[in-house]
């Protein structure tokens, strides 16, 4: 599985290094390649996985602002409901095409 956005991959991984919920892979955060990564100052909450953070991803000079999450300190509750910890796994959007 690998995420790419702006014709580069910005992250690969196998299926041990994955978790899928709601409808979005999350990837391990040692899979993603971290020299397109900055930190947002975006932040959401998710009422059962707690506070997100956001990464932009910079490919080339071509930002895409927040388009990767993450919870670095998920809720308690959440770990039970995935049955996997989630912490600081990466997930996309706003146009990163995430595919096998």
């Amino acid at each position: 599985m690998k995420a790419v956005w702006n014709n580069s991959v910005v992250t690969e991984a196998n299926n041990e290094d994955l978790i899928y919920v709601e409808c979005n892979w999350y990837f391990s955060p040692d899979s993603i390649h971290k020299e397109f990564f900055t930190l947002s100052d975006e932040h959401t909450t998710c009422f059962w996985k707690g506070e997100a953070n956001y990464y932009n991803i910079d490919v080339v000079g071509t930002v895409n602002e927040s388009a990767a999450w993450y919870y670095p300190t998920p809720m308690n509750g959440s770990i039970e409901r995935v049955k996997k910890d989630l912490a600081n796994y990466v997930a996309f959007w706003r146009g990163v095409e995430v595919n096998e």
